[in-house]
């Protein structure tokens, strides 16, 4: 049984909504900030093909070399390491210590600059080589590394943006965020669509052109984001002269956000394998399967803002001993993540031609979209839910078990799909894979949060 907190320990929390406010009209209003900004992330990422796509086929065969690991430094910054942070600037303010939530965000910084740094090492010295493995070479190659080169020598700017947006999350605060986020796309958009392709005057610089682009807006959200903790703008003002190193601080964040970002990788890792696999199957199955991974990859967006709405909600309730109300805004936060997400999953199952249409005509790559719609769709639902899940266990520093469900998901499609390729199964088997693997996703991180004791 969950014992809430008793009177004594609630009245050094101060007066604080979240903690007190009925639970799903705050998490709406705290999750459509963040999937305005999720928009923003997708019209960049639809644009910058757009224009990529008008310097030519190498160019755009460069791009998805470099796109997993464009996702992998976002991923890791904003969901695993960031939800780390606004776990545990949000747990001390739930406690009524904000000194420490200050404390916390200026460590949270030099862990964004330590990790960004750590990409920009590993990609400039081993980028030709990762992009070689997945089958770069020639001219493509060559643009890969253009792009590459010029972006990672700024990731820390990208860890930057993320950490710091993720104080903001964790002090409750969206808005500012997502503004910020939306803000950085238009810049991206522009600049890298004008640098790119040589608009207004401006040198054809071609993919170090759009790379150059992303640098120059994250760089300049990273600046605003800091002038705003800095000059009192914020419910957390930082004072970078009274910075004084603290180790638990560290592992406050660490305990999240270090093991979160094996998340990451898992995902990365799964696409990878499968994108290989249904490789053999021929051109027209593997496309069909694209048109199905796009879609999931747009309603990721979903469950990433009520995920990520969650968290400050979780956060300050566990961190002011109130466990029971953190639970509730998990599950209803997994709920309403699930119910939208396996919607448009049915949607598609039902109806695929919707989605499909606006891509292909072709009848090899349109019967096997609607073979993965009609296996996978119906488990987007357990997607959601468990994507959601996710990031509620980040505030309430419990990201153990959904770590471990996506690993099972991992193991899942790797040696399921080993052995359905080893017994010639029709492609539709894999498919359903796909779904069961969503499913197992989704039911092992429900049943970790259900299992799992948190507050202290």
């Amino acid at each position: 049984m969950t014992i809430e907190a008793p009177p004594e320990a609630s009245a050094k929390v101060p007066a604080n909504s979240l903690l007190t406010s009925p639970i799903l009209p705050t998490l709406l209003r705290l999750t459509l900030p963040n999937a305005i900004a999720m928009v923003g992330t997708t019209l960049v990422a639809v644009a910058e093909t757009a224009y990529i796509g008008r310097l030519g086929i190498e160019p755009l065969a460069a791009i998805a070399l470099v796109f997993p690991f464009v996702m992998l430094t976002q991923m890791m910054s904003a969901g695993a390491m960031g939800g780390g942070v606004s776990s545990a600037v949000s747990r001390a303010i739930g406690a009524g210590d904000r000194d420490r939530a200050a404390t916390l965000a200026l460590h949270a910084v030099m862990i964004g600059l330590l990790g960004g740094l750590f990409f920009t090492v590993v990609m400039l010295s081993f980028g030709r080589q990762f992009y070689m493995l997945l089958g770069g070479r020639g001219g493509v190659l060559e643009q890969a590394m253009q792009y590459s080169q010029v972006l990672f020598s700024g990731a820390v700017s990208i860890w930057l943006v993320n950490t710091l947006a993720s104080v903001l999350r964790g002090t409750g605060d969206m808005r500012m965020p997502s503004a910020t986020l939306i803000g950085v796309a238009i810049i991206q958009i522009v600049v890298g669509g004008a640098l790119g392709l040589g608009l207004a005057g401006l040198p054809q610089l071609g993919m170090r052109g759009v790379a150059a682009g992303q640098l120059i807006a994250f760089s300049l959200g990273a600046m605003f984001l800091a002038w705003i903790l800095v000059s009192g703008r914020s419910r957390l003002t930082l004072d970078f002269r009274a910075f004084k190193f603290q180790r638990v601080m560290f592992l406050d964040i660490l305990k999240v956000g270090a093991i979160s970002c094996v998340a990451p990788l898992q995902s990365v890792l799964t696409i990878l394998i499968f994108t290989k696999i249904l490789a053999g199957y021929g051109t027209a199955t593997l496309a069909g399967y694209g048109m199905g991974s796009r879609l999931e990859f747009l309603l990721t967006p979903i469950s990433f803002a009520f995920g990520v709405a969650s968290v400050p909600m979780v956060g300050m309730a566990v961190g002011a001993g109130m466990v029971a109300r953190a639970r509730r805004v998990a599950w209803t936060a997994g709920a309403a993540s699930g119910l939208v997400v396996g919607l448009i999953g049915l949607i598609v199952a039902v109806h695929p031609v919707l989605w499909v249409s606006m891509f292909t005509s072709d009848p090899g790559v349109t019967a096997a979209a609607y073979s993965y719609f009609a296996w996978a769709g119906p488990a987007f639902a357990f997607f959601g839910l468990g994507t959601c899940l996710y990031f509620a266990s980040q505030g309430a520093a419990k990201v153990g078990g959904p770590v471990l469900a996506g690993t099972g998901r991992l193991l899942l499609v790797a040696l399921g799909g080993w052995w359905l390729v080893s017994i010639d199964a029709p492609a539709w088997a894999l498919f359903a894979l796909v779904g069961a693997a969503m499913v197992l996703f989704g039911l092992g991180v429900a049943a970790s949060v259900w299992l799992t004791r948190w507050g202290n």
